[in-house]
């Protein structure tokens, strides 16, 4: 009989930390328990990937009503209703948050709604002041945005605070030059509110390709999003209802709001981690080895507390690769090489695999791309670009990336990247018939690199 309340013991209540619970209790027949300070779903489905979309979706029906009235509908638009639409919002994410905790009840985790800190290798103590000891204890803690230190920041607000105000600005700052800065440039341009973006370096949307990058930045600009790049906040100032922002080229403006998205820290402050041996990186990341396993044995973590590959699949894998490795018996190193992404900018960033700057560090490459106007949109009058991408190794000829700027792009993304991390080479690229007309044909019948490398 074991000596523990539990077998494990799950810190954090999104996407990894629940899935690893369930799936441990439920098909392995482990006793699980599960703290969440807060709601259940994380920051995916609660203030991260689930709402985000859902504004993506709310922001992009301006164009498509444009787009009906060029096909020859007699309709518009009218004013966007904020309240309608965040009453909706609220009621979908409780409904979201209810599955989940139905799905840990069902499959027999006992949950605790309280926050969870480290005394030993083997116990948890609770807010309430209840311990619990388990044989293994995960880290599923997730991260959380980050507002940096300067005059008048605490005038800012974050990616967790957009989802909820109280009503929609008619401006808005957004900083930051990341996918998460970058898609909400869109969409509050989308929603129509006048956007600002500050971006302190050359471009947006650092470490993706570049072709891609630019051609990203060009369609912002050209829907509206005032992108002001090699520029930041030197201070914020209150100005009656609104922020008075002095930037770094010295200009003085008003917005009605200042969002910050400049980066995000692991949630491990004041966990107890350090003192019971768990290795802490220079950015408060957990330090996990191949298995997602810390330095103190009994103890494991998953997730964004790890800071490896920050994107909710990612942990949902990592967990189930520990339950596998640790309550099956059947060792899973994670696997965290071309991972498919998408980036909800608008146009939307599909890519999987290595950018071409990556790919021509590493070796000789050729360089396929194509880019044309939608048919949809083109009949339409529209000028939104669209950009298909293959990096391909000279050596072997497998393809080492694949990057789509379109519409819908994620959707390709998913697909394309089966083939990429099969090892697909571009002749088997070439063997698959193309389906006619639709966009992701262009994957299939580019023939003549546009360069070298």
């Amino acid at each position: 009989m074991s000596t523990f309340d539990f077998d494990l013991f799950v810190i954090g209540g999104g996407s990894g930390g629940v899935r690893a619970a369930r799936v441990a209790a439920g098909e392995t027949g482990a006793k699980v328990g599960l703290a969440e300070e807060d709601r259940y779903g994380g920051t995916c489905v609660i203030r991260g990937c689930v709402p985000k979309k859902l504004m993506v979706f709310a922001s992009g029906y301006p164009e498509m009503v444009a787009e009906a009235q060029a096909y020859g509908w007699d309709m518009s638009a009218g004013d966007f209703n904020w309240d309608h639409f965040h009453d909706k919002l609220t009621t979908e994410l409780d409904r979201l948050e209810g599955i989940y905790r139905k799905l840990l009840a069902g499959s027999g985790v006992e949950s605790f709604d309280a926050r969870a800190k480290i005394v030993d290798a083997h116990t948890v103590e609770l807010s309430t002041g209840e311990r619990k000891t388990a044989k293994h204890i995960l880290l599923a803690m997730g991260g959380r945005p980050v507002i940096p230190d300067f005059p008048g920041s605490e005038l800012a607000i974050s990616s967790n605070e957009i989802f909820h105000l109280p009503k929609l600005p008619e401006n808005i700052l957004i900083v930051g030059g990341g996918y998460i800065a970058s898609e909400f440039a869109g969409i509050m341009n989308g929603l129509g509110v006048k956007t600002t973006q500050f971006y302190r370096g050359e471009q947006i949307l650092r470490g993706f390709d570049q072709e891609a990058r630019d051609l990203i930045a060009s369609e912002m600009i050209r829907k509206g999003v005032d992108l002001q790049l090699n520029t930041n906040v030197a201070s914020l100032e209150k100005a009656g209802d609104r922020i008075k922002v002095t930037d770094t080229n010295g200009q003085e403006t008003l917005f009605d709001h200042v969002m910050f998205a400049t980066g995000r820290r692991p949630n491990t402050d004041d966990m107890g981690l350090e003192e019971v041996g768990v290795k802490i990186g220079k950015k408060g990341e957990v330090i996990v080895d191949e298995y997602s396993q810390t330095a103190v044995p009994s103890i494991y973590a998953i997730g964004d507390v790890t800071d490896r590959v920050n994107l909710t699949p990612v942990a949902i894998r990592e967990g189930m690769a520990f339950v596998s490795t640790v309550f099956r018996g059947e060792p899973m190193p994670v696997d965290h090489e071309l991972i498919p992404s998408a980036v909800f900018t608008q146009p939307e960033f599909g890519t999987i695999g290595l950018s071409e700057e990556e790919a021509k560090a590493q070796e000789p490459i050729e360089v396929y791309t194509t880019n044309f106007k939608a048919m949809q949109s083109s009949f339409a009058g529209g000028e939104e670009k669209v950009l298909m991408k293959l990096i391909v190794s000279q050596a072997n000829r497998k393809v080492l990336g694949c990057h789509i700027v379109a519409p819908a792009a994620g959707e390709m993304i998913q697909l394309a990247g089966i083939a990429v991390k099969m090892g697909a080479t571009k002749e088997d690229f070439d063997r698959v018939v193309a389906v006619h007309p639709v966009m992701a044909e262009e994957l299939v019948t580019m023939r003549n690199p546009t360069r070298t490398g």
